[in-house]
């Protein structure tokens, strides 16, 4: 018998889905399919009587027609048009929701039909349901609300004596709250939904099986020992737990089946037979060979080949079950160094985690489209890797990471039920609500349910059972039993910071000190002791709280009088800031910093600037010094930027906005995270180079260095030749001397351009690998360290950009050009004898909206007297492509519309 694979990121339940509602929803073992839409009711209307709610022929002609296979309340809600998202978001909208509704519980009901029969059995699966409900089906309850508890605590329960030939399934949904349940929230991030994410926000499935079921596949790998090594010949184990269903012995045979990246080899099959006890469950263990393995890497590494793996029992030549996962060659470790700061070691390479905070929408709203669009933006920032705190999502997203080439960190979330440990004191509840037994049994089954479905997937860097605060002496050796119960093969971390720990889980390396609001450039860089969040060992989420979205998408959630607020009023709390308490409501410090670096802005428009000069010359700092500091004596070993993305339209904390526009601190980034780059230290006026990539050649760079006076006039000038070395940095001139930036007397411009041939192709042209333009004041902002809060390093003296407002008018020409289906070319000529500075793109169709989502080669570019430079847009996605025309200005450049030709 030859098991075939599935299609590569196609999983069992949506391929085999039912033609029509007549047909069985599962009529195959080893199938599996999700219920596929709902009908949704308020207990309010129609009660809490289960047993009468889920027979079959209820009336459901009232309720609410969910056709998706999972939502929360107002998720569902959204997708019966009950609400409308665009409406909720707009200005306080989402405040008027009333809460009320859902303070009752809610039902899901759905009717389909099986084929029940001799030797056949039937099980249902919840995979995530916000936070608790009671399942009956067929007027029999399958599951209390005490047995289904947590948001992420997947359970499997054997219906097969409840299933008729027409079945009526009915989940009780009760309401969240992220204080005293085991749910999805949000801590400050943004205003709570008025539902608290109740509902059935992942899918719940039917599978059919004979006498053996088989649990969740198992994939363990063993690659070469050395990266010099990593052809050897790898093993894999395929393991999976046997149940046998009935009371007599059963003698069975196992069959595994390796399948290589699009079907270049013959797959790699083999059998083993096994007997069953009456009842039992048996570890099933099948190993291989695998010759001249594929290595799966990171993107920026290399490719990301992706093997198939299937499991299957036959009973007398007959299937019983099967299951199938992907999986990847590579392999994932950690170490500390002597200053206790983690390093993770992807197939034995030192590897710098360069990424940020993800956050899902607000209704946890299910949508590959935006995670494949989301995680392409990932890859063109330059970045290696996402952390989910909290935010575990749903297996679609690790199988677009796995086959992008990006880690996800995975783990549990901050600051609500999640950490109510006697020894925190920074929750809202003081004292914090004490675990009981049940708690910790449902902390057990959420732990069980997801270390079982990330297992296999290549993207899955390393776990954090702790965030904030680490977890107690009887919760940690649940989450590592749980873990280590489905063989887990990467880094398992104790918490995000280093507040504590426990012994079994030794010092989790990461600190988590802040900042989360502004702080200036050389915040990054500083010379002292190192402080706080500083460019120095792990920083599980720092940033200088910046995303300033742009004009055209404020208009979309923010009313008139919110959009005076947001420039004259610094100090009001703005409802589109974090949640209401937070000590984020306001912009009070980024403005503070804006009116002494910049000027009080004199309108909207002047403000937005500002802002995103702020926003890119902050984002752009971090990622550099990081970037930097990983070859220096403490090495900064990884960077999770706070935060990649928001739950809804936000004024801050993120680097793209909701409506997946880039902007100021998306472009700051991807040029602080260039695989090939050139930096400046704002603080010892050095310059260097940064090589994050991985092979064995050393390059000849050349590093042109200029500076030049606000009026035009190049003050200084040279060209350092420079040998880069892989997955390192080093440093290349020091402009602290005299005749370049040692004195400043006033603001200047300084442009680094990396210039090199490609050892890998046999040198080739030489050609730009990086162009980099800062604008520097005479002084740097003075920090306050020892006023440091765990949010903030205040600034004491600011510095002065004042000067950069009376730069003379700069004339750009611009050219566009249509280039094939999916790209655009914008040709700049800065044709002024001063410096076109901070001059922006944004492509428009033809009714003069964002054409999104898309990527620009650079932007917020700042072009030299005569300089010529060409930036290219590309279409992200499958979506309509209808550029029309392309609008550019800057700070000394008029604004102008020029059409696609």
């Amino acid at each position: 018998m030859r098991l075939q694979p599935l299609a590569v990121g196609v999983s069992l339940a949506t391929s085999l889905q039912p033609a029509n509602a007549a047909d069985p929803l599962v009529f195959l073992n080893g199938q599996v399919v999700a219920i596929p839409s709902w009908d949704l009711q308020s207990s309010a209307k129609v009660g809490t009587d289960l047993a009468a709610l889920s027979k079959t022929g209820v009336d459901t002609s009232s309720w609410h027609r969910v056709k998706t296979s999972k939502c929360t309340l107002i998720g569902c809600l959204i997708n019966t048009g009950v609400y409308n998202e665009t409406d909720l978001f707009y200005s306080e909208n989402l405040r008027r929701v009333d809460a009320r509704q859902f303070a009752v519980p809610w039902t899901y009901r759905n009717e389909y039909t099986l084929e029940p029969g001799a030797g056949k059995h039937f099980f249902l699966k919840t995979h995530g349901i916000s936070s608790r409900a009671d399942i009956f089906l067929n007027g029999k309850q399958v599951a209390s609300k005490a047995e289904q508890a947590g948001s992420f605590a997947g359970k499997t329960y054997d219906i097969t004596k409840l299933v008729n030939k027409q079945n009526a399934l009915a989940i009780q949904v009760h309401p969240t709250s992220y204080y005293h349940d085991f749910a999805l929230g949000w801590v400050d991030w943004n205003p709570w939904p008025a539902d608290n994410g109740t509902g059935v926000w992942r899918d719940v499935e039917v599978k059919q099986t004979g006498p053996v079921a088989l649990e969740t596949l198992r994939i363990v790998t063993k690659i070469g020992p050395t990266f010099e090594r990593l052809k050897d010949p790898a093993t894999v184990t395929l393991k999976a737990r046997a149940q046998n269903l009935e009371d007599k012995p059963i003698v069975a045979t196992a069959h595994g089946s390796v399948f290589a990246p699009f079907g270049r080899k013959p797959p790699i099959t083999w059998t083993k037979q096994v007997t069953l006890p009456p009842r039992s469950i048996t570890d099933i263990v099948l190993e291989t060979t695998v010759p001249d393995p594929a290595i799966w890497w990171p993107k920026q590494w290399g490719e990301q080949p992706l093997y198939s793996a299937a499991l299957a029992i036959t009973i007398n030549n007959t299937l019983s079950d099967s299951i199938t996962n992907q999986f990847g060659f590579r392999s994932v470790t950690s170490q500390l160094n002597s200053h206790e700061d983690v390093t993770y070691i992807v197939n034995h390479v030192p590897f710098q985690v360069i990424g940020a905070g993800y956050t899902p929408n607000i209704f946890l709203q299910f949508d590959p489209k935006k995670w494949e669009t989301e995680l392409q933006y990932i890859l063109d920032l330059g970045f290696n890797t996402v952390r989910l705190e909290g935010k575990n999502e749903h297996p679609a997203l690790y199988e677009i990471a796995n086959r992008l080439g990006i880690f996800l960190m995975p783990g549990w979330e901050c600051c609500d039920k999640w950490e109510s440990w006697s020894y925190n004191h920074d929750l809202f509840l003081n004292p914090p609500p004490v675990w009981t037994s049940a708690d910790y049994t449902i902390a057990n089954n959420s732990m069980l349910h997801e270390a079982a479905m990330l297992q296999t997937h290549p993207s899955v860097l390393t776990y954090l059972i702790g965030s904030d605060y680490w977890t107690d002496d009887r919760a940690t050796p649940i989450y590592l039993n749980a873990l280590q119960h489905y063989d887990w093969q990467t880094p398992i971390i104790g918490s995000a910071s280093k507040r504590g720990y426990s012994p079994l889980t030794g010092p989790s390396g990461m600190k988590m000190e802040g900042p989360y609001d502004w702080v200036p450039p050389n915040y990054w860089y500083t010379t002292d002791t190192p402080l706080y969040g500083s460019a120095f060992g792990f920083g599980s989420e720092l940033g200088a709280g910046v995303g300033t979205p742009t004009l055209s998408s404020l208009k979309k959630f923010l009313s008139p009088s919110d959009l005076e607020d947001l420039w004259k009023s610094p100090s009001k709390p703005l409802y589109h800031m974090s949640r209401e308490g937070s000590e984020f409501t306001t912009r009070e410090i980024y403005h503070r910093a804006l009116v002494n670096r910049w000027g009080s802005p004199t309108s909207l428009d002047d403000y937005l600037l500002k802002s995103q000069i702020m926003d890119y010359e902050a984002t752009r700092a971090q990622f550099e010094a990081f970037a930097v500091k990983w070859s220096t004596q403490r090495p900064a070993t990884g960077l999770i930027y706070w935060m990649l993305n928001n739950a809804w339209p936000s004024l801050h904390w993120n680097i793209w906005d909701y409506y997946m526009k880039p902007a100021g601190s998306y472009y700051g980034a991807k040029t602080g995270s260039r695989k090939e780059h050139v930096v400046y230290d704002y603080v010892k006026k050095e310059v260097w180079i940064v090589d994050r990539t991985v092979d064995n050649f050393y390059r000849e760079r050349e590093v042109e260095i200029q500076v030049l006076g606000l009026d035009g006039k190049l003050k200084f000038e040279s060209t350092v030749n420079v040998e880069s070395l892989p997955n390192s940095s080093g440093r290349v001139a020091g402009l602290y001397g005299p005749g370049a930036l040692g004195n400043l007397t006033e603001g200047v411009f300084l442009r680094l351009v990396l210039r090199g041939r490609n050892p890998a192709q046999g040198g080739g042209e030489e050609r730009v690998l990086s162009r980099n333009v800062y604008w520097l004041s005479k002084e740097l902002d003075r920090l306050r360290w020892d006023r440091t809060t765990w949010f903030v390093t205040p600034v004491e003296t600011y510095a002065d950009y004042k000067d950069f407002n009376k730069l003379a008018s700069a004339e750009v020409t611009v050219g566009v050009e249509r280039k094939g289906d999916k790209e655009v070319v914008v040709n700049l000529e800065n044709r002024a004898t001063v410096p076109a500075f901070f001059v922006g793109l944004e492509l428009l169709d033809k009714d003069g909206n964002d054409v999104l989502p898309l990527t620009w080669e650079d932007n917020y570019v700042t072009l030299w007297p005569g300089e010529k430079i060409s930036l290219v847009a590309k279409a992200v996605g499958e979506g309509v492509w209808q550029p029309a025309s392309v609008r550019v200005g800057g700070k000394n450049v008029k604004q102008t519309l020029v059409t696609v030709s």
